[in-house]
C-alpha cells in the first residue's frame, strides 16, 4: 500500500495559510487577523485533480528557519522531517501576501533554496489590486524558478489552479540551490518585487491614512482606550433589554414549576438549585456576546495587531514587549487560550512572565460576577453625556486588572524572571471589512462555550452546593444556612474572610468559584433561594437580593477580590502543562490569593473610612 503524500503550507504570519487550509480541506479553524494564532501544525485531507488524496499541513507562520519562538520551531521541525511522528513533506506550498510581497519573499527564498518540490500561492491579490498594485505572476515565477499561482483564499479564487500545480509537480530527490545570507535575500526580494510589479498607483491609500492616525504615539492610545470605554458602556446599555427578557423567562419558568409540581425535594432542586443557580448565570449571555462581538470585529478588521503595536511602549516599561499583548488580550476571553498563545513569544522569560500575569486579565467568566454586583449596588445613572455609571465602574475594574498585571510583570521582571527586554517586530495585516458569516460563527462558538459551561460545570457545582445547603434540615426556628453542611463549612472559613468584609454567603461562593468564576453567581443565587422563606423571595432576581442584603463596602470588597481572584482549576492545569511542572502554577496561585485578599481588604476598609 502506497504512503499518502504530504503537502505543507508555509509562509509568514498573516499570509492567509489558515484560510487556504480551510478552503482546501473543508475544515473549520479559527482565522484571526494577527500573528501567533497557529501555534501547532494542523492536518487535513485534500484531493488532487487526479483524485489522489494527500495530507495537507497548516504550519505556524515563520519569518525564518532559524527558529526564534516555539511556533517557528514547529515549522522548522516539520519541514526538515525532525518532528516526531511526522515525515518530511513531499511538497511545500509557500503562501505570500501579494500586497506585502517584498517582506514575504525573504522567507520564500529560504524555502525555495531547499530544492524541494515547491509551489507559490500568491494570495490576497484582491487586496493588492484594491490598493492599486498589479502583479505579474509569470514574471515572479521566472524569478523564483517555481510555479506561481494567484489566489484569493477567502473567496476560493485560484484554488483549482493551485491544486493542479501541486498535482503537476515532479517528485524526486531534493536539489538544493546555492545558499545566500539574509542581507542578500532582502536585496533579491526587493529586486524580484520590482520586476513583478506591472503597475502601482501613486494615490495615497485609505490604509496608510488610517495608520497615520491609529498608530500615532499620542492619538493612537487615546483612540484605543476610548474604543475600550465604548465597549464597556455598550455591555450594560445594549444588553439590559435582553437581560430583562431572560430574567422574565427564568421567573416564568420557576413559577410554572411551582404551579405544576407538588411541593417536595424535586421541585426545590429545580427551582432553588437549577433555575436560581444556572439561570442566574445564563442571564448574562447578552453581555458576553456584546463583548466578544467588539473583540471579533477588532480582530477581523486588522485593528488588533495595531493595538499590540501601540501597547509595545507601555509593555516595554515593565520589561515585556508588544508581543505579550496579544496573549494577554486573548485572556480577556479566557486565560487558557491566552496562556497557550504565549508560544509565539521567543524569549522564555518573557513567555513565563506573560503566563504568570495572564490570569489578571478580566476573563469573560468574571463578567457575570461584575455585572450582577454592579447592577445591584450602582444606580443606573449617567455621569456625563452618554456615560453611564455602571459602564464606568465596569471599565474601571478592567483597567484595575490591566494595571495589576503590569505592576506584577514589573516586579517579576526585576526578580524571578529578570532579563533584558526583547525586541518587537510585527507585520501589520491589511485592513479588511469583517465578514458577517465569520463573525456570526465566532459569536456562536463563544456563546456555546458559555452555555456548555452553564450546562456542565455550573450545573454540577450548583447541584452539589444545593445539596450541601439543603441537608441536614433545620429545626423549627433555625436558619437553614446555619444548619446545613455548607453553612458549617462557611462558618469554619468565616473568621479568615470576615476582616475584609465578607459575609458567610460570599465566603461560601468563592470555594466553588475555583471550578469556574461564574459559579460564584450561581452559588449566591442558590444560597439565597434556599434561605428564602416564601416562593416570592425564591423567584426574585439575585441583584435584588444583593441590593437588600449587602452594604456598599462589602460589595466593593467582593468586586476587588474578583479582580485578583485565584484562577479556575482548568487554567492552573494549562499553566502546569505550559511550564512543565507545578512550581510556577503554585507561585501563580499564591500571589493571586494574596493580592485578592489584600486589595479586597484595602477596598473594604477604605470604603468604611470614607463613610460609604
Amino acid at each position: 500500500m502506497s504512503t499518502i503524500r504530504t503537502v505543507a503550507l508555509v509562509g509568514n504570519p498573516n499570509a492567509g495559510k489558515s484560510a487556504l487550509f480551510n478552503k482546501l480541506t473543508g475544515a473549520r479553524q479559527k482565522i484571526a487577523n494577527y500573528p501567533g494564532v497557529t501555534v501547532e501544525r494542523k492536518a487535513g485531507r485534500m484531493v488532487l485533480a487526479s483524485g489522489e488524496p494527500v495530507e495537507l499541513l497548516d504550519l505556524p507562520g515563520s519569518y525564518a528557519f532559524d527558529a526564534a519562538s516555539p511556533d517557528e520551531e514547529v515549522t522548522r521541525k516539520v519541514v526538515f522531517g525532525e518532528q516526531e511522528g511526522q515525515r518530511q513533506p513531499d511538497v511545500l506550498v509557500v503562501v505570500l501576501d501579494a500586497a506585502n510581497l517584498e517582506q514575504h519573499l525573504v522567507f520564500a527564498q529560504e524555502v525555495i533554496e531547499l530544492g524541494r518540490p515547491t509551489v507559490v500561492a500568491l494570495n490576497m491579490v484582491d487586496l493588492a489590486e484594491r490598493d492599486g498594485l498589479t502583479l505579474d505572476p509569470d514574471a515572479l515565477g521566472k524569478a523564483l524558478g517555481v510555479p506561481v499561482v494567484p489566489t484569493v483564499a477567502v473567496r476560493s479564487r485560484g484554488l483549482d489552479d493551485l491544486v493542479a500545480a501541486v498535482s503537476d509537480l515532479p517528485l524526486g530527490d531534493p536539489s538544493p540551490r546555492p545558499h545566500i545570507d539574509l542581507t542578500e535575500r532582502r536585496l533579491e526580494a526587493k529586486n524580484i518585487t520590482k520586476a513583478a510589479i506591472l503597475s502601482k498607483s501613486s494615490r495615497a491609500t485609505l490604509e496608510s491614512s488610517l495608520d497615520k492616525v491609529l498608530l500615532n504615539p499620542w492619538i493612537g492610545p487615546v483612540i484605543l482606550f476610548g474604543l475600550l470605554f465604548v465597549v464597556f458602556q455598550a455591555v450594560f446599555a445594549w444588553a439590559d433589554p435582553f437581560i430583562g427578557l431572560i430574567e422574565g423567562a427564568t421567573e416564568w419558568l420557576a413559577g410554572l414549576v411551582v404551579a405544576t409540581m407538588p411541593e417536595g425535594f424535586v421541585r426545590d432542586l429545580i427551582t432553588e438549585g437549577l433555575i436560581a443557580g444556572v439561570g442566574s448565570v445564563v442571564v448574562f449571555l447578552p453581555q458576553i456576546v456584546i463583548l466578544f462581538a467588539f473583540i471579533l470585529v477588532m480582530e477581523a478588521t486588522g485593528y488588533m495587531a495595531r493595538a499590540a503595536f501601540l501597547m509595545d511602549r507601555l509593555m516595554a516599561g515593565v520589561g515585556l514587549s508588544g508581543r505579550s499583548f496579544i496573549p494577554l488580550l486573548s485572556s480577556f476571553a479566557c486565560a487558557i487560550p491566552g496562556i497557550m498563545a504565549t508560544r509565539s513569544i521567543a524569549d522564555p522569560k518573557d513567555r513565563l512572565t506573560t503566563i504568570l500575569i495572564a490570569p489578571l486579565m478580566t476573563c469573560s467568566a468574571r463578567l457575570p460576577v461584575y455585572a450582577v454586583i454592579i447592577a445591584a449596588v450602582m444606580p443606573a445613572t449617567t455621569v456625563g453625556p452618554g456615560i453611564g455609571l455602571q459602564g464606568l465602574v465596569l471599565f474601571a475594574l478592567y483597567v484595575a486588572g490591566i494595571v495589576g498585571a503590569l505592576l506584577v510583570a514589573l516586579v517579576l521582571r526585576r526578580t524571578v524572571t529578570a532579563g533584558a527586554a526583547s525586541g518587537f517586530i510585527m507585520e501589520l495585516p491589511r485592513y479588511q471589512l469583517p465578514r458577517i458569516r465569520d463573525l456570526l460563527i465566532g459569536l456562536w462558538q463563544r456563546a456555546w462555550v458559555f452555555l456548555r459551561r452553564a450546562g456542565t460545570i455550573i450545573f454540577a457545582a450548583t447541584v452539589i452546593l444545593w445539596l450541601l445547603l439543603t441537608f441536614p434540615k433545620a429545626d423549627p426556628g433555625e436558619n437553614q444556612l446555619d444548619a446545613s453542611f455548607a453553612g458549617q463549612i462557611a462558618s469554619v472559613m468565616q473568621p479568615v474572610f470576615e476582616p475584609i468584609g465578607f459575609n458567610r454567603e460570599m465566603t461560601l461562593s468563592i470555594v466553588p468559584a475555583m471550578a469556574a468564576r461564574e459559579v460564584a453567581v450561581a452559588s449566591l443565587a442558590t444560597t439565597y433561594a434556599v434561605e428564602a422563606e416564601d416562593e416570592e423571595e425564591t423567584e426574585s432576581a439575585l441583584r435584588d437580593q444583593i441590593a437588600a442584603r449587602w452594604s456598599l463596602p462589602t460589595a466593593l470588597a467582593f468586586l476587588a477580590w474578583f479582580v485578583f481572584a485565584p484562577q479556575c482549576l482548568s487554567t492552573i492545569a494549562v499553566a502546569r502543562r505550559e511550564t512543565n511542572g507545578w512550581k510556577w502554577p503554585i507561585v501563580m496561585l499564591g500571589y493571586l490569593f494574596a493580592l485578592a485578599y489584600i486589595f479586597a481588604g484595602i477596598t473594604y476598609w477604605s470604603a468604611l473610612a470614607l463613610g460609604l
